[in-house]
């Protein structure tokens, strides 16, 4: 009744509205802009794809990038967002409207974010069978800060297409398991695999994906659930989506051989045990019936088969192991494992959207929600796993297995957010998917208590016509009426005793939970809450769409421009960023290689057209911290190896998050792979600073970034002319430029040179750069960061040292990025 009261009143254009004007900020605000970092290289990339074609897609070797060595973009990209981006580019043009390509690309994250609480809202209607919970859920999923985070107009990130991508993959699993057909093949694991093979080539969270729906199906597993439903959709998901995955280039066989997705597999594989248990055909080699096998019977068949199984499964890993065959860990999966907030790795370390989510982290991205969640879980968990418990299992309703899945996905992703800042976007579906449940059930709440309040009204209004009408009834019966109520009484008694079907503890608790609701005090207590509800939401649903909003403005802002205010109120727009790369673009030749810290590169080569030495991808631990050993080096030192790499060496200033404030993660970096950064310290404490006036350490005072960054703005610090001149200042210095003095040109001709690429066959496009030869006295002092995943490599004292040091130096000062 609920559902077909409320359906009208909050429709779909609403939860469109809402969203658009959630998403739009930005570009109302700064136009049609790409923001950030990421986003530039997926423009980039999506402008050569739309140039180029698929085919020279994957197999581009970009050396604009991580010069001197290149960057095999076709092998080690997520094309989900491209090739979804220019095929709407595309088909909008083949229909005579005209937009740029990146203006279809500041629109993407817009148009994904409507798709994506659509299919939440459908998701969360599946699980729970509650078009309210659906619509409640869509309203929120349009506006909460979770989902907003990576879905602003211009925020042209993977997650932004890739969350409609897991919104639509779960929607297709719970709808795969919401039937009570269990006698045909359940073809929806087929869309639900080519769903989750869209996700794989968006996101490289499809991991999370994998084996949340892996533990989901094992969970329903344990609590006795085994079905033909179960078997089919997740049969085909896995076999239609493991194929699909690797097909993708940058995950190929990983699927099948990387330790963090390898537990799907070995659902998949108990799956066709339990299967082969229950087939017929295979029964009869143990003369036995499926339909008469009894419990001991089938015990039997399931251990002769698992052990059989077991034996096979140890020997095959037994062979395989030494091989090296099983990828590692992560260090970015690790860490979500760990107890401590270091996974070892200095280079992960360095980014902040890698530390634990704090509790106010939960709150500013997930406001009330942080209260309805928690009522909806407890309702999805009764519903569910509690409830169905107590009852036989011939009576458990198999339509609760996607309510299974929703608590499921709650608990995982709430411990892993907690473990990682960036997970913090997985939190806004299911929150969502909570809050609408929880809203759909206080809504029947209300309504049921609404509703018994307006009869009692009314009985009250009509109580003398109803005494009369008694009366005058009751007085011509007499004795007639008393035995026939006698008899009544008789016949209800009959009719009870032939129940003999014994009473199950859901059964027994939801009596005693009726006996307790029809006390009056308990009705006048119902009555309470369902206004205190009403007075809530009143309150807190303007409220949080009003914080909601706010927060759509504040996560609108691109970081590559800002609005501030000056002395005199005045508002300006701070556009230093691409006032910088615009100068590189105007002013330097084509040719030339600009040496700026990983976190930039994307933006140099994406707005500048210039090549750069490291960018985002962070693919390559060692030559990043050649990079950081070049920037935290003496000045004369330091210009020995930039003048065989760079032309011209960026430099964030102005305060805030500048490259002084990064500096500490260019050492530590730098010195897990040239320990004579500083001897004896993995976390560098040397090169830092005294106090907070920024007073620095003697090694911090000679190092080349804190002269290219402090010259002319502090007295004393000099910059010698002779090996870097100061060509541009930005408007209001947050970014400043120096020419390298004396470059080598034999070493840029020598790295430019397609002859002395290294080549994986002859012809072939997959062709790696290489240093100059001035650099190999120091490349060959370097030693190659030995991650705490590589078990396949044996460990050295020396690599055990540094790790334990670092933990413990880090534990104990309590930096973090």
């Amino acid at each position: 009744m609920c559902d077909s009261v409320f359906l009208p009143v909050a429709g779909p254009p609403v939860h469109r509205l809402l969203r658009l004007q959630g998403g739009m900020h930005a570009i109302n605000i700064y136009g049609l802009v790409i923001h950030e970092f990421d986003p530039w290289f997926n423009f980039r990339a999506t402008q050569y794809l739309a140039d180029n074609g698929i085919t020279s897609f994957f197999h581009w070797y970009d050396y604009m990038s991580w010069s001197p060595l290149g960057r095999p973009v076709g092998t080690t990209i997520y094309p989900g967002m491209q090739m979804a981006s220019v095929a709407i580019w595309n088909v909008l043009n083949k229909f005579g409207v005209n937009m740029s390509l990146n203006d279809v690309c500041c629109y993407v994250p817009v148009w994904f974010g409507v798709l994506a609480t659509y299919l939440l809202g459908l998701g969360t209607y599946v699980a729970s069978g509650s078009q309210t919970a659906g619509i409640a859920a869509a309203a929120v999923m349009s506006i909460i800060p979770a989902h907003i985070m990576r879905s602003v107009g211009g925020g042209y990130d993977n997650e932004s297409v890739a969350i409609s991508c897991l919104c639509l993959t779960f929607l297709l699993w719970m709808y795969s398991l919401s039937g009570t057909n269990d006698s045909k093949m359940n073809y929806v694991g087929i869309l639900t695999g080519v769903a989750y093979t869209c996700m794989v080539a968006t996101w490289g969270g499809y991991i999370f994906v994998l084996n949340l729906i892996g533990l989901h199906a094992f969970l329903l597993l344990i609590m006795g659930r085994f079905s033909n439903k179960l078997y089919w959709a997740y049969t085909l998901w896995y076999v239609v989506g493991t194929f699909g995955a690797t097909r993708v280039p940058v995950v190929g066989l990983s699927p099948l051989k990387s330790l963090e997705q390898l537990a799907p597999m070995g659902v998949f594989f108990l799956m066709q045990l339990l299967q082969l248990c229950e087939n017929p055909r295979f029964l009869k080699l143990y003369k036995l019936e499926a339909d008469t096998m009894t419990t001991g019977q089938r015990f039997k068949v399931r251990s002769h088969v698992f052990t059989i199984a077991a034996l096979i499964a140890s020997l095959v890993v037994a062979l395989l192991w030494p091989t090296g065959y099983f990828g590692p860990l992560s260090s970015r999966v690790r860490g979500l494992f760990v107890t401590h907030t270091r996974t070892g790795n200095p280079l992960v370390d360095s980014v902040a959207e890698h530390q634990p989510a704090s509790p106010q982290a939960f709150w500013q991205f997930l406001h009330y929600a942080c209260h309805t969640s928690p009522v909806g879980f407890v309702v999805a968990l009764y519903t569910s796993v509690i409830k169905p418990f107590f009852k036989p299992r011939r009576d458990t309703d198999p339509s609760t297995d996607p309510m299974v899945f929703i608590v499921t996905y709650a608990i995982v992703a709430y411990h892993f957010s907690t473990k990682m800042n960036r997970l913090m976007l997985l939190m806004g579906p299911i929150s969502s998917a909570l809050s609408g449940i929880a809203i759909a059930a206080m809504i029947s709440f209300v309504w049921s208590e609404l509703g018994e309040l307006l009869a009692l009204i009314k009985i009250t209004d009509s109580k003398e016509e109803v005494m009369v009408e008694t009366l005058s009834a009751a007085t011509p019966k007499g004795k007639k009426g008393k035995s026939e109520t006698g008899r009544s009484k008789k016949s209800t008694t009959s009719a009870k005793t032939p129940v003999s079907r014994s009473l199950t503890v859901t059964d027994m608790i939801e009596s005693k939970l009726a006996e307790v609701n029809s006390l009056s005090i308990i009705k006048i207590i119902r009555k309470i809450v369902a206004a205190g509800i009403m007075y809530l939401a009143v309150v807190d649903i303007p409220e949080f769409y009003i914080y909601s909003n706010q927060m759509g403005y504040h996560l609108s802002n691109p970081s590559l421009m800002f609005q501030a205010r000056l002395g005199d109120g005045t508002v300006i727009m701070v556009d230093d960023y691409r006032e910088a790369y615009w100068w590189l673009r105007d002013n330097t030749p084509d040719d030339a290689r600009v040496m700026a810290w990983w976190d930039y590169g994307y933006q140099i080569t994406g707005i500048g057209n210039r090549t750069t030495i490291a960018d985002g991808n962070t693919w390559n631990h060692e030559h990043i911290a050649l990079l950081g050993r070049c920037l935290t080096s003496p000045e004369k030192r330091a210009h020995n190896i930039i003048k065989h790499l760079a032309d011209y060496v960026l430099i964030w200033t102005g305060g805030g998050g500048d490259d002084l404030a990064k500096s500490p993660h260019m050492a530590r970096i730098g010195n897990s792979v040239f320990p004579d950064i500083c001897p004896g310290d993995p976390t560098c404490q040397q090169f830092g600073f005294y106090n907070r006036q920024m007073d620095p350490t003697p090694m911090m005072a000679e190092s080349l970034l804190y002269k290219l960054h402090r010259y002319r703005e502090k007295p004393g610090v000099t910059v010698d002319q002779n090996l870097f001149k100061e060509r541009f200042t930005s408007k209001y210095g947050k970014v400043r430029i120096y020419e390298v003095v004396g470059v080598s040109e034999a070493s840029k001709n020598y790295t430019s040179d397609p002859a002395n690429r290294i080549c994986d066959a002859p012809g072939s496009w997959y062709c790696k750069g290489v240093y100059p030869p001035a650099l190999n006295k120091l490349l060959a002092k370097r030693k190659n960061f030995q991650q705490l995943e590589d078990f396949n490599v044996k460990k050295d004292d020396d690599g055990h040292k540094y790790h334990e040091e670092y933990m413990k130096k880090m534990r104990n000062t309590g930096n973090r990025a």
